[in-house]
């Protein structure tokens, strides 16, 4: 995200010593500058230490790629496949990083352009076109895996490419990242509904239908939704590609699809009083299901982003949304006795069904709460409090204090759930990462109070 022009820090000390653990005197409070600059170097030297952990131990010099393994002291695990969405979230952070930390940019663009080179050379499909979904550990197609393809990998693809050709200037880069978008585009784009459908088959056909006599394995794809059918996690993550691509490609369609995936996030699969559609028939139409609160908070913060993008900033209807979807995942899935979001509930039951609190969720949730408290502080001190509720809970059961890195799942109350490992396929750095810089960068941004 690229960070809304900053105003100046409101008058409030709700988390004035929040990352420096300083007492509060009852003469008064330290200066709020000097907290805020304290908060912001807590977090960059937090965010250093967890990447010190991840490159280059995740070079995979071998198979090339990244290692999606690693226990919970970070000793490498044998890998079972190389899959599309690690390896470009990895990617991505890499670039991230090298932009945000400039003394480290030469070495965090090698990193990010060992996973371009690992998307263009191995996952890349250069019979079919596209980028495949998952290989075997060696980066060769098996029978077991499955050849369909998905949008939502295809997203990721894009958005690293897209980010390493920012910072970095590599034209490999912007044509994995063009050739990613022009493949999806041209096959699975949905001219008469908007969106994508999101199944394809390797030779680039889409699958818009599903069998009802197939058992129901054969009936889904690779993210266990009916052929067919829309999803609210592939279209924001196809939104913050998209938003991601348009900063270095200036051809119209990307914008155009950039704003028409936006208005269906904004407007389709974000509805009143916050909350999202997960699932979705061709023509949009919602489909029951839970209400996921990480992806609420997620998607208020890349709605912000992708408006940026689309010179909307300052667009009243979008912060609204944005905000209902915060403000709802603060009524319903907020634990107001130990802090963080749950993972999953009801839209009108509290208290929510599924307590468990995840890494993601909670960093996304850090992030949606830091944007929201810079927008709307002084109106209302709500996102000040669960910001610093929110750190509170990840610092004390979601950092690793022994061996660091952030733990994958803990109970509600705290207790770490399974053997505390800090990678699998589908947990890279990527949410973690982009919350503490874009949450640095907010800080450090923050000017005198008012």
């Amino acid at each position: 995200m690229r960070i809304p022009t900053p105003g100046r820090w409101p008058r409030r000390f709700l988390i004035v010593a929040l990352f420096t653990r300083v007492a509060w005197p009852a003469s008064g409070f330290q200066t709020e500058t000097t907290a805020v600059g304290d908060r912001a170097t807590r977090l960059r030297v937090l965010l250093r230490d967890e990447l010190a952990h991840w490159y280059p131990a995740a070079i995979d010099k071998q198979a090339g790629g990244f290692h999606q393994n690693f226990a919970r002291d970070w000793t490498v695990r044998p890998d079972d496949n190389k899959f599309q969405v690690y390896q470009a979230r990895m990617t991505w952070t890499a670039a991230a990083f090298a932009e945000f930390e400039p003394s480290r940019r030469d070495e965090f663009l090698g990193y990010a352009r060992h996973g371009i080179a690992f998307l263009d050379d191995v996952m890349r499909d250069k019979e079919h076109g596209g980028f495949h979904w998952i290989l075997d550990r060696d980066g060769k197609l098996d029978a077991r895996l499955g050849d369909e393809k998905h949008a939502y990998g295809l997203s990721f693809v894009i958005y690293a490419a897209s980010r390493v050709r920012a910072v970095g200037g590599d034209d490999r880069a912007l044509k994995v990242a063009r050739d990613a978008f022009d493949w999806l585009d041209a096959h699975a784009h949905d001219a008469q509904h908007g969106g994508y459908f999101e199944a394809i088959r390797r030779d680039g056909t889409a699958i818009t239908s599903w069998d009802p006599n197939a058992p129901i394995h054969k009936r889904t794809d690779r993210l266990g939704v009916y052929y067919g059918y829309k999803t609210m996690n592939s279209h924001i993550h196809l939104l913050e590609a998209l938003a991601e691509l348009s900063r270095v490609d200036d051809r119209p369609i990307v914008k155009e699809r950039l704003r028409e995936v936006f208005l269906i996030v904004r407007d389709k699969i974000a509805i009143e009083p916050g909350a999202l559609n997960l699932y979705l028939t061709r023509d949009w139409r919602a489909i029951p299901a839970h209400d996921s609160f990480g992806h609420d908070v997620e998607t208020a913060y890349l709605l912000v982003e992708a408006a940026e993008a689309l010179r909307m900033a300052d667009d009243a209807k979008t912060w609204k949304v944005a905000r209902s979807l915060l403000d709802h995942a603060l009524d319903w899935g907020w634990d107001d006795q130990h802090g963080g979001f749950y993972d999953k509930g009801d839209s009108f039951a509290t208290p929510a069904y599924d307590h468990t609190k995840v890494w993601w969720t909670e960093a996304e949730g850090l992030n949606a709460l830091a944007v929201m408290d810079r927008k709307f502080g002084k109106e209302s001190d709500r996102y000040a409090k669960a910001f610093a509720r929110q750190w509170e809970f990840i610092e004390q059961n979601l950092l690793d204090p022994e061996q660091g890195g952030w733990f994958a799942e803990t109970a509600r109350g705290g207790k770490l759930i399974g053997d505390g490992a800090k990678a699998n396929q589908w947990k890279a750095n990527y949410h973690t990462a982009r919350a503490m810089m874009n949450v640095a960068k907010l800080l450090g941004a923050a000017g005198p109070r008012d």
